[in-house]
């Protein structure tokens, strides 16, 4: 079992950790708190009780490459926003036309889970607020990278990545696009998020929108 020092026993645990690093956010009226779904949600949900702060989730979705799904060669998310890994690209020489089609099965998915997730709520609001935009960990980031585009183009005040794990060189990276990036752990030999983690079972839709429910903070 990971010790306290080497990860988390579960999401739950990770966000509540997460939630004392950012402390110094509590009680503020100008925050919101957005969970990438699925996994990042209940860690989203820790932190939305703890500062308190309005919770709602921020729906992307990574382009994988075919047949090596795993692998990450971008990333949707709400808004029309795209980005693209071009190392993964030319090193895999994915034609234009590949990846739209994954583009647009993706974008299927994403707006399936919008209305999933949301009950036609929109989306908390984020103009001139401090947004923390959280996830249950970050290996390649074009997942958080493209959620942090998208949220850019709705003028928040700022923007906060905070992730209780997190690939070095992913993090350091992050910090030229977000204002701020919070990783408690940076281990140096890092190959996947779950490994970080006891229980890293996935989490279900279900559980994304009972968090949601039962979030007592409101925007």
């Amino acid at each position: 079992m990971l010790s306290f020092h080497d990860g988390f026993g579960d999401r739950h645990e990770a966000g509540r950790q997460l939630a004392e690093r950012l402390a110094e956010f509590k009680g503020r009226d100008d925050l919101a708190v957005l969970g990438l779904p699925r996994g990042g949600v209940p860690v989203a949900w820790e932190v939305a009780r703890a500062l308190p702060a309005p919770l709602d989730v921020f729906v992307v979705r990574k382009l994988g490459v075919p047949g090596r799904e795993e692998l990450a060669m971008g990333a949707i998310a709400s808004g029309d926003v795209r980005v693209l890994n071009n190392d993964v690209l030319r090193w895999y020489e994915i034609p234009d036309e590949t990846i739209a089609h994954v583009t647009r099965v993706e974008k299927a998915e994403l707006e399936r889970r919008e209305r999933l997730y949301r009950d036609g709520r929109p989306l908390v609001p984020i103009e001139g607020r401090i947004v923390i935009l959280i996830d249950d960990g970050l290996a390649t980031g074009s997942t958080m990278r493209a959620a942090v585009d998208a949220v850019r183009s709705l003028r928040p005040a700022r923007i906060i990545v905070a992730v209780p794990v997190g690939a070095r060189e992913t993090c350091q990276a992050l910090g030229d696009i977000a204002d701020q990036v919070v990783c408690l752990l940076t281990p140096l030999s890092f190959s996947a998020v779950g490994q970080w983690y006891v229980d890293f079972s996935q989490t279900s839709d279900d559980e994304v929108r009972r968090l949601l429910a039962t979030s007592t903070h409101t925007a």
